[in-house]
């Protein structure tokens, strides 16, 4: 998976970003937390705040924002057709997947997570900044096309029918405490009907600046707890921000999959929604 213009795979290195920093075809975009943007960021860096990535719907908190607000997005990001994005944050990339995913959905797909994010940057040692980029503005936007959604994105409907005909296998990445339920953050505790749990940051590779293990270690562990890598799966979360990296870790296995970003927020506050408390047995 590779940019046309930039030699870029879907996951880069602090390595192999650096000698693309000045190149005005990339736009590094931070999605780390504003103080820690305010004090250093890689140079040239955008920030981008979770807000502008989500839409609330009722009790559902991370919907995928509308044709306006996605553009929006696509021209506070100042990206043509032509640009290639590179997002990072400082969790591991679960926000930083959040922002690639949003732009999936829109049509965008010359995209890069970093891996590890700003601490496997900052453990090169590598240059930062904390001067706010002033970067010229392109001659045309980025056109965004909610056709794409519909092969990233399912919503409650959908899924709830293919749940009763047991049609997809479904990844909760929350944690273990929310899947049983015994953490609630709806009005119902627990999880999707035949949902298997595996938590985002167990990718993650907390002794190696929070890089995504190998992806041979995390292929096997999903086969091992009972997921089907050659059948479709749903991701999903509280909110569709820890399930961005579960979205971008399946991708990067080449494994089909959507995200419902209408998450455990909407699902657990649904009346008539089926749930499961406890753990699943495997």
């Amino acid at each position: 998976m590779t940019c046309e213009n930039l030699s870029l795979n879907l996951l880069v290195d602090a390595d192999q970003l650096l000698p693309y920093l000045d190149d005005s075809r990339l736009r590094i975009v931070d999605l780390t937390r504003a103080s820690v943007y305010r004090q250093l960021h890689i140079p040239n860096a955008i920030h981008v705040l979770p807000k502008q990535l989500v839409s609330q719907h009722d009790f559902a908190t991370g919907k995928l924002p509308d044709q306006a607000k996605l553009q929006a997005l696509v021209e506070y990001l100042n990206i043509s057709s032509e640009h290639h994005v590179v997002a990072y944050d400082d969790e591991g990339g679960a926000w930083a997947s959040r922002l690639l995913w949003n732009l999936h959905c829109a049509g965008f797909s010359r995209t890069s997570l970093l891996n590890g994010g700003i601490h496997a940057w900052l453990a090169k040692k590598y240059a930062v900044s904390s001067t706010v980029p002033k970067i010229e503005p392109v001659s045309h936007f980025y056109q965004v096309c909610l056709e794409y959604a519909q092969t990233y994105q399912i919503d409650y409907d959908v899924l709830e029918q293919a749940i009763e005909k047991k049609q997809l296998q479904v990844w909760d990445c929350r944690s273990f405490e929310e899947y049983t339920g015994e953490q609630r953050a709806a009005r119902k505790g627990g999880h999707i009907p035949n949902a298997i749990h595996y938590a985002f940051d167990r990718a993650l590779d907390r002794e190696n600046h929070l890089k995504l293990h190998p992806l041979a270690k995390i292929r096997q562990n999903l086969q091992d707890i009972g997921f089907d890598l050659d059948q479709p799966v749903v991701v999903y979360c509280q909110s569709h921000h820890r399930s961005g990296l579960a979205y971008f870790v399946a991708r990067m296995l080449q494994w089909q999959v959507k995200a419902y970003d209408g998450a455990w927020s909407e699902w657990g506050n649904m009346t008539n929604s089926p749930i499961v408390m406890g753990e699943k047995p495997l």
